[in-house]
Parts: C-alpha cells; sequence; structure tokens
C-alpha cells in the first residue's frame, strides 16, 4: 500500500512534451449531479451539497468524521483513479484511503491500495491521482476520515492507464511461474521461455523511463520559463496601476531634489515609469518597501517639510490641501495590492515547490535508470544513457534488445549451472527493480495532481470577482492583465492535459 503525505502545493508550466500521452478512456465517472450518488453506496454522513461544487452544480459533502463510498458496479477495469477534494477551512485535515475487492460488501477482503493524507494549511480544491491496476479486483471504495470541518468530493473518475500497465499487471505472474517452475524442478525448455518472457518485461521498462524523463524534462523547463514571465506577477505590481502612478507623481511635485532622489531608489525594485517595464514583486520586495513608503509620505506632506522645500505657492497650496487624501488614498491602495500580492506570492511557492519535486523525481529515475542497465550487464555510461533517450526508434530497440538478451541469457546460464540459489537470488532482484517502477508512477501521478491544482487555483485567483481594487483605472488595469493570463492559462491547461493527461 502505498502512503502520499501532501504538501500544500502545487502548479503551471508551458507544456511541450516532446511524447505526447494518448487519449484516456475514462472507465467510470462520479460528478455528483443531481441523482449521481447512483453509483455509490455509502456509510456514514455524506449527501449532496449545492454549495462549492468544483463543476457542475453538485459535490458530496462529507461531515467530519469517518465515511466510507463502494461503488456499486464492477468497473470494466482499473487503472488511474482521479478526484477532487475540498477542505472546509485551513484547519481541515483529512485521510483517504482507497482499496478495491473482488466484491463491494462490507465484509469483502478489501485490499488497500493507497493512503492520501492532507494536515491542513489550504483550502480550495485539491488533485489526488492514484495507480490501481489490481486486475483481480474490480470493486472501489474510499474510507474518508475528516477532522476540524467537513470534506466535499467532486468529479471522480478511473481512467484506463496506457502507459506500462501490461507489464505490472504480468510482472507478478511471470515471477511466480519461474519460481514454481523451480520447485517443480519442470524442465529447461520451457524455463528457458519464461526467462525470455522476463527479459523482454525487463528490458520494456527502459522505454516506460524514457517516456517519464522525457515528461519530467519537458515539465522542469516550462515552469522555468513561466516563474520567468508569468503575466500573473505583473498583477501584483504597483507601477501598473494608475492609483500608484498619481501618488508617486503628487508626491514629487512636494519633494525636494534629494527627497525625490530617495522616492526614485524605493520604487526603483518596480520597474521603470519612463518605460514602462514591469518587475516581477516579492513578498519580501513588498514588505521592504511598504511601511518605509508611507512613513516617507507622511513627511513630504507635514507643513514643516513643505514649507521648507523651496516649492511654489502653488505647490505648496497644492500640499496643504491635498496631502491627507493622497495618504489615504496610498494606505487604501497598499492594502488592496497586499491582497493581490499575498495570492500571487502563495501561486509562486508552490511553483517553486512543483519544480524541486521534479527535479527529485527526474534525478532518482536517471539513477533508476542506470541500475537497471546495470543489473542487465549494460555500463550505465553517458553513450548507453543516450541510446536509451534517443529519438531514433531503431538505436532505442538495439539497446533495448541487447538489456532483455542479457537478462534471460544470465537468468539461463545459472539454470544450466544448477545454481537454483544464484537464480533465485537473480530473478528476486529482478523482480524488486520491476517492482520499483511502481514508485515513479505513483510519484508522476503526485506531480500531475500538484499541477492540475496549482491550475485550479490559478484560474480562481484571476477570477473577475478577485479584483481586489477600489478605484476604476485600478480595476480596468487589473482586468486587463487578468484577461492575458486566463488566456495564457487556457492554452497552457490545453497543452498540458493533451501531452501528460
Amino acid at each position: 500500500m502505498r502512503r502520499f503525505v501532501l504538501p500544500v502545493i502545487v502548479s503551471f508550466s508551458l507544456c511541450s512534451a516532446a511524447v505526447l500521452a494518448k487519449p484516456a478512456t475514462v472507465v467510470f465517472s462520479s460528478d455528483f449531479e443531481k441523482s449521481a450518488l447512483t453509483p455509490w453506496r455509502q456509510l456514514g454522513e455524506c449527501q449532496l451539497s449545492s454549495e462549492q461544487p468544483r463543476t457542475g452544480q453538485q459535490a458530496l459533502r462529507c461531515a467530519a468524521g469517518t465515511s466510507s463510498l463502494f461503488s456499486r458496479d464492477a468497473l470494466s477495469e482499473l487503472g488511474l483513479l482521479e478526484f477532487w477534494v475540498l477542505p472546509e477551512t485551513e484547519f481541515t485535515s483529512y485521510r483517504i484511503q482507497v482499496l478495491v475487492a473482488e466484491r463491494n460488501t462490507v465484509d469483502a477482503n478489501w485490499a488497500p491500495v493507497a493512503v492520501i493524507e492532507h494536515h491542513g494549511g489550504s483550502v480550495g480544491y485539491q488533485a489526488h491521482r492514484i495507480s490501481v491496476d489490481d486486475p483481480g479486483r474490480k470493486f472501489l471504495r474510499l474510507d474518508i476520515e475528516a477532522n476540524q470541518g467537513f470534506v466535499q468530493l467532486d468529479d471522480v473518475q478511473v481512467e484506463r492507464i496506457l502507459l506500462a500497465t501490461a507489464l505490472h499487471k504480468n510482472e507478478q505472474r511471470i515471477i511466480s511461474g519461474i519460481l514454481d517452475k523451480l520447485r517443480r524442478d519442470q524442465n529447461i525448455e520451457l524455463q528457458s521461455e519464461s526467462f525470455r518472457t522476463l527479459g523482454s518485461n525487463y528490458a520494456a521498462q527502459l522505454e516506460v523511463q524514457r517516456q517519464y524523463l522525457e515528461y519530467a524534462n519537458a515539465l522542469h523547463s516550462g515552469i522555468s520559463l513561466v516563474l520567468a514571465s508569468s503575466e500573473r506577477n505583473k498583477m501584483s505590481n504597483p507601477m501598473a496601476y494608475a492609483t500608484f502612478r498619481n501618488i508617486i507623481s503628487d508626491t514629487r511635485r512636494v519633494s525636494s531634489k534629494i527627497q525625490q532622489a530617495r522616492l526614485n531608489s524605493m520604487i526603483k525594485p518596480f520597474g521603470d515609469l519612463v518605460t514602462a517595464t514591469l518587475n516581477v514583486v516579492s513578498a519580501g520586495t513588498y514588505a521592504a518597501f511598504a511601511e518605509p513608503f508611507k512613513s516617507f509620505l507622511a513627511a513630504s506632506f507635514d507643513r514643516s517639510n513643505y514649507q521648507n522645500a523651496g516649492l511654489s505657492r502653488a505647490d505648496r497650496k497644492f500640499a496643504e490641501e491635498h496631502g491627507l487624501k493622497i495618504y489615504q488614498d496610498a494606505e487604501r491602495f497598499l492594502t488592496e495590492l497586499e491582497r493581490e500580492l499575498q495570492q500571487v506570492s502563495q501561486l509562486d511557492s508552490e511553483l517553486a515547490t512543483i519544480q524541486r519535486n521534479i527535479e527529485l523525481f527526474r534525478r532518482d529515475l536517471e539513477k533508476q535508470l542506470r541500475d537497471t542497465l546495470l543489473h542487465a550487464n549494460i555500463a550505465s555510461s553517458k553513450e548507453n544513457i543516450s541510446r536509451v533517450l534517443s529519438k531514433d526508434e531503431k538505436v532505442r530497440q538495439s539497446i533495448s534488445s541487447a538489456v532483455a538478451g542479457n537478462i534471460s541469457l544470465k537468468a539461463g546460464s545459472y539454470l544450466n549451472d544448477g545454481n537454483n540459489t544464484e537464480l533465485i537470488r537473480f530473478v528476486l532482484k529482478t523482480s524488486e527493480l520491476l517492482e520499483a517502477m511502481q514508485s515513479y508512477r505513483d510519484g508522476f501521478n503526485q506531480i500531475t495532481a500538484a499541477m492540475l491544482t496549482y491550475y485550479e487555483r490559478f484560474e480562481r485567483s484571476i477570477a473577475a470577482e478577485q479584483n481586489p481594487f477600489t478605484e476604476k483605472a485600478d480595476r480596468d488595469a487589473w482586468e486587463n492583465h487578468a484577461k492575458k493570463a486566463r488566456d495564457y492559462l487556457k492554452q497552457s491547461r490545453e497543452s498540458f492535459n493533451k501531452a501528460y493527461l
């Protein structure tokens, strides 16, 4: 059983993977619309709710405590389970165990597949994706435990897994078949056929590893680009808004030359007003600016300051009549901007976390690839790694054939020598390396779930109702950037779905 403890994360990317995923076939779907509890039997306090559905009009709300959902009918086949969960508050935690069985009764022999744990700290829907590929168990069960609030489920579906499923399903049958034949001391000819099958399955893992590495490399590159150029970041830059630009202009009017130089230094991190260049604003940049700027503003419009700044009579009168309002406008604007910046900072933090997770996934998978080659007596040199990752199918097929042949040959040599002890060790080590790929399937599922969750949060953060500003000119500027961000997000999300889902 796999356990996933989910951090508060998750993603946005320019996705142009070198290998596109084939369209998935949905074998089970439940969106909880109308009487859509029909696919489920339940135990506990879960009921349909029209409040905060992810899509459509309804979601399934489960009260604090323990509840269970059982699929009423056998699924035609199991595969990749995806569902979305909404915690009531940031303090709400939940634990969801995924189980499968041959029957859908409570007393059936339910086999645990995975446990998902969320320890609070975030709000909004989060995606979860789990590989469920036990061919003999067609009924699905979700045990839901919620604490300090309810949780809502929406958009539950199971997709047929197209990548390496057959290898994983056949692995145990192949290994157990070899060991059974050893115990029964069957003839070498039959055993050799099993070794050839084992070698073929083992070599086929190279293609799975190659595809996941290509996916990870494309995701990593895409996220790097987004971190550098997201339209979303411009929406938290004060210089993008008329209110701030007017405040700067008015403050310069009543400031001495040295004060103007100080003001220019304070706003320099945000960009250049003359060239209309906007820089990315971090939470640290804003924190270092806001309070000192308000103090500077208050001092600039203080009577003792502007009376001695060598200003014209008209400028002194302007400062006296408008100083208080300008300061109040600045305080209101900065408060509104801070709300915007908090959202952007959280999104950027989640992106950085995703990027780190992808880098770890990629590094670990590269090590797994080297171990796969070494076990087949093939050096894990740069040249051989390049052959595995080659765009030329003939080159990849050549090294795959070598790996399959070496696995079969080595197992056969142990058998011919009558060295059953070493043969069993070799077969079990081969099985261990095959089984290790499951962790990478799970890891990639978590990455894609994290990215789906981020898309969801990103989309909600740029919805028209999230506009934080009061002044019409500021609201219009925010909406203009938001429209561009929505178009960009739509294109990126479509590319992501096409490439990875």
